[in-house]
């Protein structure tokens, strides 16, 4: 990578790499040595953006979540995302019911073994498998139950098709929460879909903005300001503090690059943006991709014979080891065995530090989600969130 090199020449040539032509769903993620977390900005230098010595750890993520994945024109498209909405699933940021959650996880588990073979899985074979911060014996039961008896003959494709329809239709689906708290001093966590702003407190979303009703996004020093405008003349202003400035300016950045992207009719229509009322004062932002209208209509003339998709199955992915080490292994070959592993490992401990969203502190993932004490409660009534009564802390 030259030093000039803009964040547009690093991501193109990631896309070609991943033979991927509906690229403007994805991004590219780093964290700083603050542990701030970033997007990199494709119409600057690569090496300017960074704070951090080479080499540098960056990450391929979702940007924006598509508004109905079940959409998308091309079937590796559909497999990033469901792996992006996979990790959601195991970070705790996906917030469901129980009956959902082990719907989802049978799904995931026929994507990456295929049918149930009573030889090849034996009695709690579903427990080698990490859906999911923490849960529960009789999940792990549900889940196998599923997976044995509504699934059989489905191919990945279709088994990651019908998770995404599936993840689509839940209240946190795109959700990638930046921790805050509210005027009151209440932990908060702000967050940006495809459909509008929301807002989670304890493991309820508290309030649901819609896109044509926010009005204007600004910061100050940590103050995060929302101007919302619904029916009947009432206008609101969402006031939030983030726990540093940096952070509240990626929240601010987040917000602008969202709602340019889902609310506008045309690129042409962005516009730079001033965190400040004041014009020779405060930050100044220019979301630089296309919209998601463009994005459909762009999508809807490819044509192409579908790209061979080389689907990690055989290894834990790094930053979503959905299975135990042992049975993965096992399937790559002797030779090649012990250079996978200590490559994973190198890679977890890597991206260990780079979880959180901000430097604040989080709940662990056995505080995430529901415990063996709680599962009777929460497994008993369909209301009740796979996430722990008291919060929603995602990784």
């Amino acid at each position: 990578l030259q030093r000039d090199a803009k964040g547009q020449y690093l991501f193109d040539l990631l896309c070609h790499h991943l033979n991927l032509l509906e690229k403007d769903y994805f991004g590219i993620r780093f964290v700083d040595p603050d542990k701030q977390r970033h997007w990199l900005e494709f119409t600057k230098s690569v090496v300017k953006q960074m704070r951090a010595q080479p080499p540098f750890t960056m990450c391929f993520r979702v940007k924006f979540y598509p508004t109905d994945p079940a959409a998308l024109k091309e079937e590796i498209t559909r497999y990033l995302v469901f792996l992006q909405i996979k990790r959601d699933l195991y970070h705790g940021r996906l917030l469901c019911k129980t009956s959902d959650a082990a719907l989802l996880a049978a799904y995931i588990l026929q994507a990456e073994i295929g049918d149930y073979d009573p030889g090849k899985h034996p009695e709690g074979y579903s427990s080698k498998f990490q859906f999911f911060p923490k849960h529960s014996e009789k999940l792990e039961r549900k889940i196998a139950e599923i997976h044995k008896s509504e699934l059989s003959g489905q191919t990945p494709a279709t088994s990651e098709l019908n998770f995404l329809r599936k993840a689509q239709t839940l209240e946190t689906y795109g959700v990638d929460p930046h921790p805050c708290k509210d005027v009151s001093g209440n932990a908060a966590f702000l967050a940006f879909t495809p459909f509008g702003f929301v807002v989670l407190q304890g493991n309820k979303r508290v309030h649901f903005i819609k896109w044509n009703e926010v009005t204007k996004m600004k910061f100050e020093g940590k103050t995060f300001y929302l101007y919302v405008s619904q029916k009947e003349e009432k206008k609101i202003v969402l006031t939030y503090f983030a726990p540093t400035p940096e952070a509240c300016k990626h929240l601010w950045k987040c917000g602008i690059e969202n709602q340019a992207f889902y609310k506008l009719e045309k690129s042409s229509q962005v516009r730079t943006v001033s965190s400040s009322n004041l014009f020779f004062k405060g930050s100044r932002f220019r979301y630089s991709g296309r919209v998601a209208k463009e994005v459909m209509e762009s999508s809807a003339k490819i044509k192409r014979e579908p790209p061979e998709i080389h689907r990690a199955g055989l290894v834990p992915s790094r930053s979503c080891p959905s299975i135990t080490h042992g049975p993965r292994l096992s399937s790559v070959p002797r030779t090649r065995r012990r250079a996978v592993h200590i490559s994973i490992m190198e890679g977890l401990e890597s991206l260990r530090d780079s979880a959180h969203s901000t430097p604040v502190r989080s709940a662990s993932h056995g505080d995430a989600f529901a415990g063996p004490g709680r599962s009777g409660r929460a497994e008993s009534s369909e209301r009740v969130a796979v996430i722990a009564d008291e919060s929603y802390s995602p990784a």
